[in-house]
């Protein structure tokens, strides 16, 4: 199956154990969305990231927990990111972490591309269940 959507998100800065060094920023997020659409839903993560000095160089990785309604379906999963910017060319991988479904979405395997246009954030949820 696959569906799309939209959703918003919030980012937090909350205390970080470690500090970059020569030019490296390491930060660490909280991540609150919520989706629309065929998923209806409210997630809560975490993100870790670094920028380098170089200007569209980075990474990120991240963890979250989506509950919510999967086309009708109620339960829960975990969406695990992995991110790289190398000078702009972007590289986002984002699945479900296996054997994470809950309730009704028990046994759901997938990924999730994220596009963002005009400041608008987009899902496309490619899944089994």
């Amino acid at each position: 199956m696959k569906i799309t959507g939209e959703f918003e998100v919030k980012l937090n800065p909350i205390d970080s154990y470690a500090e970059g060094e020569k030019g490296i920023t390491l930060n660490r997020m909280s991540i609150d969305k919520s989706f629309s659409g065929e998923l209806n839903a409210n997630s809560k993560g975490e993100m870790l990231s670094a920028m380098t000095p170089v200007k569209g160089s980075a990474g990120y990785v991240a963890i979250e927990q989506v509950t919510g309604e999967l086309e009708g379906k109620k339960g829960s999963f975990v969406l695990q990111h992995y991110g790289i910017m190398d000078k702009g060319a972007n590289r986002l991988i984002l699945e479900v972490v296996p054997d994470s479904g809950t309730g009704e979405l028990e046994g759901l395997t997938g990924k999730m591309a994220i596009n963002i246009e005009e400041g608008k954030h987009f899902y496309e949820f490619e899944y089994e269940l």
